[in-house]
């Protein structure tokens, strides 16, 4: 079935062929990508109070933002409606499965010299569930696969493999017990940067953009032609966006920016794809083949 951020695109052959043609002779491959990713595999768009009221209407009812709800001070005030919310998105990033752009990405990048590494904003581990290796991901972030301690108590972070949250769905209450610190035994919470966030653990994204530089370094003492293909950033939280530019201008790569709204390049060397993910991801692939 046909997407709905698809639908609203159409072929644009010319810039197709320059992205293509890009990806072909780069050595390497840096996958940039932001929510439009996921939207594609069926999760929703919370880009505006529409499309987040829209997943939530629970939490439309009451009033509250995606900022003011994606914030740790919800954890003290009311746990068990902060945990109704990341429950039920840790069940539903579960549940979903990623989009075939994420493999063809990986083939891609697997064709490669120097290979490819990802640095997405998304939280939903998708990378990884598509096949991606642990070591080649930074989630800017952080991800739901994670937790922490809301205090917190110490620097230590953990998998989420075997929580469990029920949602009481009238209510949109987490059902006690909730998921709590195993050193001190306050709430825990999800390893993830929320907005007004002073408690996050960096350790893992700290590790991660290490391997991210030694990457980097690695490609430009190869003198391999970088592409970067980004895919869903807009400009709401700009992190990748600027990421994007930012590693384009220091190894000199080009841009391939996929997004059907906001899909303008800083440079006319770059190319700029209005299309969703799914779609621009498989119109590059398919020229490679």
């Amino acid at each position: 079935m046909e997407s709905r951020v698809d639908s609203l695109s159409a072929p644009h052959p010319e810039a197709v062929a320059r992205a293509r043609e890009a990806v072909r002779a780069a050595g390497a491959l840096l996958v940039t990508a932001g929510a439009g990713m996921g939207v594609d595999s069926g999760l929703p768009d919370f880009r505006g109070q529409t499309g987040f009221w829209q997943a939530y209407p629970a939490i439309a009812k009451l009033g509250i933002s995606f900022p003011r709800m994606a914030n740790p001070s919800w954890f003290q005030r009311d746990p068990r409606l902060a945990w109704a919310f990341y429950g039920h998105r840790l069940k539903l990033y579960r549940a979903t499965q990623p989009h075939a752009g994420f493999v063809a990405l990986q083939e891609i990048a697997a064709s490669k010299p120097q290979g490819g590494f990802v640095l997405t904003s998304n939280v939903d581990g998708h990378f990884q569930k598509a096949g991606w290796q642990e070591s080649l991901i930074v989630e800017c972030h952080g991800s739901i696969h994670h937790l922490q301690c809301t205090r917190p108590c110490s620097g230590e972070i953990w998998s989420a493999a075997g929580t469990r949250v029920s949602v009481d769905p009238e209510a949109f209450r987490a059902t006690p017990p909730l998921p709590v610190c195993p050193r001190c035994g306050a709430i825990a919470r999800p390893n993830i940067l929320m907005f007004s966030d002073d408690a996050w653990i960096d350790g893992r994204e700290v590790e991660q953009q290490q391997r991210l530089s030694q990457w980097l370094a690695t490609v430009r003492a190869s003198r391999a032609r970088l592409a970067i293909i980004e895919i869903g950033a807009g400009h709401a939280v700009p992190t990748i966006r600027m990421s994007s530019e930012h590693y384009a201008n220091l190894l000199d790569g080009v841009l391939i920016r996929i997004n059907p709204r906001d899909f303008t390049v800083p440079h006319p060397g770059h190319v700029a794809l209005p299309m969703g993910g799914a779609a621009g991801i498989g119109a590059i692939r398919q020229g490679l083949n």
